[in-house]
């Protein structure tokens, strides 16, 4: 199916399940032990599992001169042992900044250089620690500081320009010049990167734990140098990716490459300190904001440079990536900085570049309306746009960020919050309010489906989707039952198997939108397919409802139709160009009130709560768990997360959940989420996006910027801890 032009009156305007409250139909099995993730396939194998441990390096720069490996090798149980120096040539697939494995060079510290395997895990383990490694150490750079002093300012790059920032900043009425600084980020999910091996027949079956099947594929194809159709990825259940499991990980390669060795199956996971420091995390970034704007507050000047932490060949974090369309004004000068460092890779964490950008941004927009004596909300709202600001003849597709603005503030009671910072007490509590804004992009992929029609009317859903705590079971198996008028309990989804049709996968918000669209296009196939059975030339004649289908005086159910076997049809959804014609993206406002002891410093929040447009929201409770856990992974960013570095030893010593920080139960107040009624015709045919990200951005400057209202300390670097204003206070 082609989608090339907006979607019209369809039948998801007057839907009965898509858009309707549904729990998640995968969260019995999860809750009950059933569901079971990528190191728990006990059963998938033909032989018995082994089982692999990795071993890193404990260098961050150089190379490897030798190791010595006999004395784990006569340890008891263990099988056998794959060194990275067994395998020199091995490629690197195009989405992979640092060698996965082979070779004796080191790009950073926990490195994957070898993996034992052993009857047991604790066997490998202990066998793992008797392995002696000889290095040729190289000096390294660890320094963003230093980077960022010696790059700031060079503003070559002419593309980066829109009008004449300089003299439009030296003329504005109003000016703002500030850096705000954000730390670096590991993804912390529950589950750690994990995979089961095994060959057959020359064949590779992987079971993973991976948000992007046909990538994992593609790139496990290249890394081990076989045909791709002799790679079989299965990941039907992940439990968090938030970016990390978006590529190929060297778990799954040791995996392979250690199966293939032993001739049995091998499993290997990631040690919680390799998750932080082998996969990859949020680069660290320094940014300088700059705005001028008229007396009544009306930006005529800005600008946004940033840097950010990269190993050789890799992006960073594109702080600047939101402000190019945010927010309007003629004069623009947009500039982003690499740092090459080696440190463990810098890559996608959920909301990439808006995340971290929005951080230093948002702050900036409240000191600027501090500034001209303004609301923060009405400033940013008077600074809407409609168009893109550097293109104003490409327009936003839908654009309510004004409305979810006043509509987060009325029913948050901005109105009535603390307006003179520092003056609102709780008793020892120093009461704070503080709003942001959110941007995130609304984009799309290609995406695929199979159906399978049974003689009983079930309708069975195969796609490689992914569900990494989402909602994807749901929302699909919702799209199907309401484009073919089943109930929901008569649609079963399969998800996250190579051998599926290509779907859109989880990241980057664009998975809901994708996945279901291409369910759609499949649904429609059969639509089709069912017409012809009944000689029907126009499908746009038959009705769909109740397990039936209808046209004229002809009516029989769908599991009639299917009496002689099952009915399968495939087709995917191709996304046209003229969605470049305008620019899709989603909006939002957070808000947030939080106390802060006049005595201690300690921050407790106390409520926040989201507005967000976003289009046709599939499913109100799963578009909100992902809302509220975004926002949950907001205020670990701006209030205790931080993958400091070693400059020593060039790596995170905070590599696990006890040293790396994040937010817990106590730490979470109430929460609430609002959804605009907004549709975009031109993002699908649901006429829907996504919102997994857009409930990140923002939220971590809406609590600086509460910080800074109940305090008058404002604080440019995260996290806010209280090495950064507790002797800036008021005074007891």
């Amino acid at each position: 199916m082609q989608f090339n032009e907006p979607a019209g009156t369809n039948l998801f305007d007057s839907a009965t399940v898509v858009g309707k409250k549904q729990t998640r139909i995968d969260g019995p099995l999860k809750v009950s032990g059933q569901a079971p993730y990528a190191y728990e396939r006990h059963d998938v194998t033909e032989g018995k599992q082994l089982v692999g441990y990795p071993v890193g390096s404990t260098i961050a720069h150089g190379r490897i001169t030798a190791m010595r490996t006999e004395a784990a090798l006569a340890a008891p149980g263990v099988i056998d042992i794959v060194s990275t120096l067994d395998h020199p040539d091995m490629p690197k697939p195009d989405m992979n900044v640092a060698p996965l494995f082979g070779g004796d060079e080191i790009w950073h510290y926990h490195q994957a250089i070898a993996v034992v395997v052993a009857e047991t895990f604790e066997q490998a383990r202990a066998a793992a620690a008797l392995i002696e490694v000889d290095y040729d150490v190289t000096e390294g750079s660890f320094d963003l500081e230093a980077a960022w002093a010696e790059q700031q300012g060079d503003y070559s790059d002419p593309d980066n320009r829109t009008g004449d920032f300089e003299g439009a900043f030296a003329e504005a009425e109003v000016t703002l010049d500030r850096e705000y600084r954000t730390a670096a980020h590991s993804h912390a999910m529950m589950e750690p990167h994990a995979s089961i091996a095994e060959w057959r027949d020359g064949k590779l079956n992987v079971w993973t734990s991976n948000q992007m099947i046909a990538w994992n594929k593609a790139s496990l194809a290249t890394t081990l140098e076989i045909d791709e159709d002799d790679v079989r990825v299965d990941s039907p259940y992940i439990g968090g990716g938030f970016g990390a499991k978006l590529f190929l990980r060297a778990d799954a390669v040791m995996a392979a490459l250690a199966a293939r060795k032993v001739g049995q199956p091998v499993k290997v996971t990631l040690p919680r300190p390799m998750v932080m420091n082998n996969t990859t995390h949020r680069a660290m970034t320094i940014q300088r904001i700059r705005i001028g704007t008229t007396r009544d507050g009306r930006i005529t000047a800005i600008s946004h440079e940033a840097i950010s932490n990269t190993l050789p060949g890799g992006t960073g974090e594109n702080a600047t990536a939101q402000t190019r369309q945010f927010y309007a004004g003629d004069n623009r000068l947009i500039v982003t900085h690499l740092a090459e460092m080696h440190l463990p890779e810098a890559n996608a964490m959920r909301a990439p570049g808006e995340a971290a950008g929005l951080m230093g941004l948002e702050i900036a927009m409240d000191e600027m309306a501090a500034e001209l004596g303004m609301d923060p909300v009405e400033f940013r709202a008077i600074n809407d746009t409609q168009v893109d600001p550097e293109n104003p003849d490409t327009p936003f597709s839908e654009r309510h960020f004004v409305e979810a603005l006043r509509t987060g503030a009325d029913a948050f009671g901005w109105a009535d919050r603390n307006t003179a910072p520092g003056a609102t007490r709780d008793g020892d509590w120093l009461i704070g309010h503080g709003v942001a804004g959110a941007y995130r992009g609304g984009p799309v992929m290609a995406s695929g489906a199979r159906l399978r029609l049974q003689p009983s009317g079930m309708l069975i859903v195969e796609t490689d989707m992914t569900d990494i705590g989402t909602g994807s079971y749901t929302i699909l198996a919702q799209t199907a039952a309401e484009t073919m008028g089943l109930p929901l309990d008569s649609v079963e989804v399969r998800l996250g198997d190579s051998d599926f049709p290509v779907s859109a996968g989880s990241g980057g918000q664009w998975g809901a939108a994708s996945s279901t669209a291409g369910v759609y296009a499949a649904c429609f196939a059969l639509r089709e397919e069912i017409a012809s059975r009944m000689g029907v030339n126009d499908v746009e004649t038959l009705t769909f409802a109740n397990g039936g289908v209808t046209t004229g005086d002809k009516q029989t159910t769908l599991a009639e139709l299917a009496t002689d076997g099952e009915i399968v049809v495939e087709d995917s959804i191709a996304f046209g160009d003229f969605r470049d014609e305008q620019v899709v993206s989603t909006f939002g406002a957070h808000f947030v009130e939080l106390g802060v002891h006049a005595l201690t410093g300690e921050i407790r929040l106390r409520r926040m709560l989201a507005a967000c447009d976003s289009g046709r929201i599939l499913n109100p409770i799963t578009a909100r768990s992902q809302v509220i856990g975004g926002m949950v992974m907001g205020v670990g960013a701006a209030m205790m997360e931080d993958a400091a570095v070693d400059h020593a030893r060039g790596y995170f010593p905070a590599h696990d959940l006890a040293g790396y920080e994040v937010p817990v139960h106590a730490d979470i107040p109430e929460q609430e989420v609002i959804f605009l009624d907004t549709l975009d015709a031109v993002s699908s045919p649901l006429k829907a996006k996504g919102v997994g990200e857009l409930g990140l951005c923002g939220v971590a400057a809406a609590i600086a910027n509460a910080v800074h209202n109940a305090t008058g300390v404002r604080i440019r670097d995260y996290p806010v801890t209280l090495d950064r204003y507790l002797d800036q206070l008021p005074a007891v």
